[in-house]
């Protein structure tokens, strides 16, 4: 239950990320510098340590979201999907992505869908993993959206979709203060089809910005519906 909006800048991207989950989960916790592999790698965590979305210091980002589309689960010793960015977020390349991730033993990881940001060749690639087949797709560097939701998948593709094609109309559309009011939007109306979600059981819970340009990445991180957060932590990461 996820909202990832890509931004192309002219010198760069931005990127929006709302944390869709139940209210009885346990708190993310803000953004800090790691060293995996040798490279500086910044990202929000889970209390044991998995991320939903993470930066290196190439300007290279991950973000993560479940694949609700496709019912099947992991039986057994089930991995969290939330090991994923941490195991391969340090590579350089889409190829290292993609040797990173055939190590994980992804028979035992639950469907999802990976956006990987690459600026120094202007790449873009989803991958999808359907607990038979990792498959991936390279994607246009455009302004664009991926969203999940364990409510109605398809539902809240389209209401979503239509907020932001809507909100791309606006003469503030691609600012960060616009990418901000987008991901705290209601449209049409509050509920679990908003891209700000709201429902008794589940909510969006944080909000995650990333802002990369001339080689210097921003991070600014919210705890809380998006539509609510007022202060946001700050972590800057420069860049190779």
């Amino acid at each position: 239950m996820c909202t990832v909006t890509f931004i192309p800048r002219r010198k760069g991207y931005c990127l929006g990320m709302n944390r869709d989950e139940k209210r009885t989960r346990v708190k993310g916790l803000p953004p800090r510098m790691q060293n995996l592999s040798g490279r500086s790698v910044l990202y929000p965590s889970e209390p044991k340590g998995g991320t939903w979305i993470a930066v290196n210091d190439k300007g290279i980002s991950f973000a993560l979201i479940n694949w609700y589309s496709v019912p099947a689960r992991a039986f057994g010793n089930v991995v969290s999907r939330g090991v994923i960015i941490p195991a391969i977020c340090s590579g350089e390349s889409t190829e290292m992505a993609d040797a990173r991730l055939a190590e994980l033993p992804l028979e035992r990881i639950n469907p999802f869908r990976l956006i990987g940001v690459f600026p120094g060749s202007h790449e873009i690639l989803e991958w999808r993993w359907d607990l038979k087949e990792l498959t991936s797709s390279h994607k246009r560097w455009r302004a664009q959206q991926w969203i999940s939701s364990g409510f109605d998948e398809r539902a809240a593709q389209k209401t979503r979709s239509e907020a932001f094609r809507q909100a791309l109309t606006q003469q503030s559309a691609a600012t960060l203060n616009w990418l901000r009011r987008l991901h705290g939007s209601h449209s049409p109306q509050m509920g679990p089809l908003s891209i700000c979600m709201h429902r008794d059981d589940a909510a969006t819970v944080s909000y995650t910005e990333l802002f990369f340009c001339n080689g210097r990445s921003i991070m600014r991180y919210g705890c809380g519906t998006a539509c609510s957060i007022s202060d946001m932590v700050i972590k800057p990461l420069g860049c190779e």
